[in-house]
């Protein structure tokens, strides 16, 4: 978000979403009406006027006022160009980005400006991490009764190329779906209720991943999707939603904060099932050695 767009009062890199989140606690049950209207249909429903956004949600236009403040923004203006700064962040691609960066590029080493961002985005992804979401999302992915799915965009089948890499050396039925759409649905065919879909969806977001979170869904799959700090429309269908921090000074997002947390996501599905993981590795060196693929 540029300088220009950014609220008085509201934090500094936080989204909307993420600042209800941070003061859900200090709002009334009145705004917090708003509030889940909004969540409900994100950013949509904060873009009408003050007058219809309040009375879609059934509360009045003070209440309204009421929360925008509360959550530091000076007036419902300042709130709307908050919402339309994230939708045109969402939609941005490499030479927006990096003509945004550029125009407040500071005086110090590039190499300084990319340690001081990626840590901001570390920190900032460990602050809106939920323990409980996490652990539940671990169980899922060691539960082997369930297959799980691994997929990935243009850019985050990278993430999903990694993550399949190590699932798959800690646990059986695993599918790491290619990156061609047109042959997803031979895999959606095989899905059945129960199984995991392992879902990484970046800016700007791939219409043909958020269909097949929609179809997955549908089969009774639960969707695990990491994303941005935007949030993928894949969001709608996933049953757990992880927000990482990816802005740094470049054309291109970071994914050291995605990376972050899927090896954290790996080390705790390891540890939910060590004495069957341990076993597995075991045998897995064993046919490497038969295999002479490393060298002694």
């Amino acid at each position: 978000m540029s300088q220009t767009s950014r609220p008085t009062g509201h934090a500094t890199g936080q989204t909307v979403r993420e600042a209800i989140r941070t003061h859900y606690a200090a709002l009334t049950q009145s705004e917090r009406k708003f509030a889940q209207a909004l969540l409900d249909n994100y950013p949509a429903a904060g873009l009408a006027s003050i007058t219809i956004a309040a009375a879609n949600a059934q509360v009045s236009t003070p209440t309204l006022a009421r929360l925008v403040q509360k959550l530091g923004f000076k007036g419902y203006p300042q709130f709307q160009q908050a919402l339309l700064a994230e939708l045109e962040a969402k939609a941005s691609g490499p030479t927006q980005r990096r003509d945004q960066w550029a125009s407040e590029v500071p005086e110090s080493h590039l190499l300084n400006r990319f340690a001081t961002a990626v840590g901001d985005n570390i920190q900032q992804t460990l602050a809106n991490l939920d323990s409980a979401q996490f652990d539940s999302a671990t169980r899922l992915l060691a539960d082997t009764d369930r297959r799980l799915y691994v997929v990935g965009g243009r850019i985050s089948r990278a993430l999903a190329d990694y993550a399949f890499t190590h699932f798959q050396a800690m646990r059986r039925r695993i599918t790491h779906m290619t990156s061609s759409s047109a042959t997803w649905p031979h895999y959606v065919l095989d899905m059945t209720e129960g199984d995991v879909l392992l879902l990484f969806d970046m800016r700007r977001y791939e219409t043909n991943l958020l269909r097949l979170a929609q179809l997955a869904t549908e089969r009774g799959v639960a969707v695990i999707l990491i994303t941005d700090q935007w949030a993928s429309p894949a969001a709608a269908h996933a049953a757990h939603t992880f927000h990482c921090w990816t802005q740094i000074p470049s054309a291109w997002d970071s994914n050291t904060s995605t990376m972050m947390l899927l090896e954290a996501l790996i080390a705790a599905t390891q540890e939910a099932n060590w004495p069957e993981t341990r076993e597995r590795y075991e045998r897995l060196d064993s046919i490497f050695d038969a295999a002479r693929l490393f060298e002694k």
